[in-house]
């Protein structure tokens, strides 16, 4: 694949999305409609419910805090007949910068590292100045293949 297929293709993606953003747009404003008519009834269900429900949700936040600060002192996971808590022991990270430094000097530490398969992010572009030639140097891109 060439970069003008690669970018014919990412421009075709565009133009779908832009389709799925206006089919969504008048979902919505169909949506709105239908929800002013019963907007008053809504809020008098609010109205009566919000009192209730509040004291609720904060029994349940204390109590999920309880159970994290009792299970990170157990130092295990509880497991009840609905609900279990799970304990997970606190993850090891590195300084990468630091490691690589290092391993200019001691190479040998770099059989452990494992670097993982790239990934792709799609992103909106912000203005005509951030497109970049993803062949920077290269001034033919149709010859770079994907």
């Amino acid at each position: 694949m060439t970069t003008n297929e690669a970018v014919r293709k990412v421009e075709a993606l565009a133009d779908a999305r832009e389709a799925k953003d206006d089919l969504v747009a008048g979902y919505e404003s169909k949506k709105a409609e239908i929800l002013r008519s019963i907007q008053a009834e809504l809020e008098a269900l609010e109205a009566e419910f919000a009192p209730i429900i509040e004291p609720a949700d904060q029994r349940v936040r204390d109590l999920e805090q309880e159970v994290r600060d009792m299970v990170l002192k157990y130092g295990a996971s509880v497991k009840g007949t609905r609900l279990q808590a799970v304990y997970a022991k606190g993850r090891t990270s590195w300084d990468t910068r630091g490691l690589s430094t290092y391993a200019l000097r001691h190479p040998e530490v770099l059989e452990y590292q494992k670097i993982g398969e790239p990934s792709i992010s799609i992103r909106a572009v912000k203005s005509s100045k951030d497109i970049s030639n993803v062949n920077k140097g290269n001034d033919d891109p149709d010859d770079v293949p994907f």
